[in-house]
């Protein structure tokens, strides 16, 4: 698979309809590391996506090779009212 840059990532998501906040929650990912993720730098990103879920989320969204290393995929976020 080809690796996709931040700019294609958020035009193919445009172009399908997906919100980041809606594929983030479908694939057990924080929206809001998604969004930061896909609003960065491309040339010098606060977010280096070495390790962890930033690399996880990377990964599946195929702006870098490498294994997604979670337990489980499945990981649901739910709101609790205040």
């Amino acid at each position: 698979m080809p690796l996709k840059t931040r700019a294609e990532i958020r035009q193919e998501f445009a172009s399908r309809g997906w919100s980041i906040s809606g594929w983030a929650k479908q694939h057990g990912y924080s929206p809001v590391l998604v969004r930061d993720i896909l609003n960065d730098n491309e040339i010098n990103p606060k977010r280096k996506c070495l390790r962890g879920e930033c690399h996880n989320i990377a990964v599946a969204l195929g702006l870098k090779q490498g294994v997604i290393t979670r337990a489980s995929a499945t990981i649901h976020y739910t709101a609790v009212a205040a």
